[in-house]
């Protein structure tokens, strides 16, 4: 019995030395704690950002189990000496995992753009389960532990492990079916550079069902319109918001204004009415890319005429 209450003693002495005494653990005492986050207690050390989570801060640190890293090993088929050994990647992905404020999981922003210190942004959504992170390739992680309290800041963890966006608005439109038209005339229209630049925009695009309506309501064949690039530049910067406005952003019932420089409207159910009265619905949000958002719709909108 005294050897089992001095085992017990000795434990919870060292577990108060790790914690800094009667104060909460940093971040990275809190990861050398909890041996279902040792995996990313390793990628922390791998990119040299300890001491970064050491310091003051303060941080949120959403971070993914050792689960979560195994399951990205197979989804990117890859091996953890790969992943660990490119530290500039890995410090992309690790840091897109920190928020440079603390921000408990009542506090998070649902359906709010959150920007991470990698520079990129993950959007929270309400989940079943809780509290849900949309990540910059549209991959969705859960929190499955939230508020976990430390002196520099708190963490959450997450079942998987977050990605940086790694496609333009114009490349993420490429690799997304049903939108071949819109790439067409995004081509024909000289503006692949410019919806490359570094932005951010806001994209209404429609569909390629939406493409094969408006040819039928003016009457034209597809080849008339790609040749037309005036008329097809003015059509497709109408679409283009100079700036990231994620759907909970979207004012409703105000003008909004284009980067062609005309307006149209949204309301509540998500219709717009553009500059001649028509509507059209946004069927899709929030596709997320690294220079801005896109927002489908299944109608080309066109500008006051």
């Amino acid at each position: 019995m005294q050897r089992r209450h001095l085992l017990l003693a000795t434990s919870a002495a060292v577990l108060l030395t790790a914690c800094g005494g009667d104060s909460d653990p940093n971040l990275i005492e809190a990861l050398e704690i909890d041996a279902d986050l040792s995996l990313l207690l390793e990628a922390v050390r791998a990119a040299g950002l300890e001491g970064t989570l050491r310091g003051s801060g303060p941080f949120t640190l959403f971070a993914p189990t050792n689960a979560a890293f195994v399951a990205l090993l197979t989804e990117l088929g890859t091996t953890k000496d790969a992943v660990f050994g490119d530290t500039a990647l890995l410090t992309a992905v690790l840091t897109t995992h920190v928020l440079g404020a603390e921000v408990r999981a009542a506090d998070v922003p649902v359906g709010r753009p959150v920007t991470t210190l990698q520079g990129g942004i993950v959007k929270p959504f309400a989940a079943s389960a809780g509290l849900g992170l949309v990540d910059g390739r549209n991959r969705t992680a859960n929190v499955v532990a939230a508020d976990i309290g430390c002196s520099n800041g708190v963490i959450h963890k997450i079942d998987r492990v977050l990605l940086p966006a790694d496609k333009t608005v114009v490349e993420t439109a490429i690799a997304t079916p049903g939108f071949s038209i819109l790439v067409q005339a995004v081509v024909a229209a000289g503006l692949v550079d410019a919806l490359s630049a570094a932005g951010p925009f806001t994209v209404f695009a429609p569909t390629d069902e939406a493409f094969a309506a408006l040819l039928d309501e003016l009457g034209v064949t597809a080849d008339d319109l790609l040749a037309d690039t005036g008329l097809l530049t003015t059509v497709l910067t109408y679409h283009v918001l100079p700036a990231r406005v994620l759907a909970a952003e979207v004012p409703v019932g105000a003008d909004i204004t284009t980067l062609q420089g005309g307006t149209f409207s949204v309301d509540a159910g998500l219709v717009i009415t553009d500059g001649r009265g028509r509507t059209a619905n946004i069927v899709a949000t929030d596709v997320l890319a690294s220079n801005g958002v896109i927002h489908v719709i299944d109608r080309v909108i066109l500008p006051t005429a």
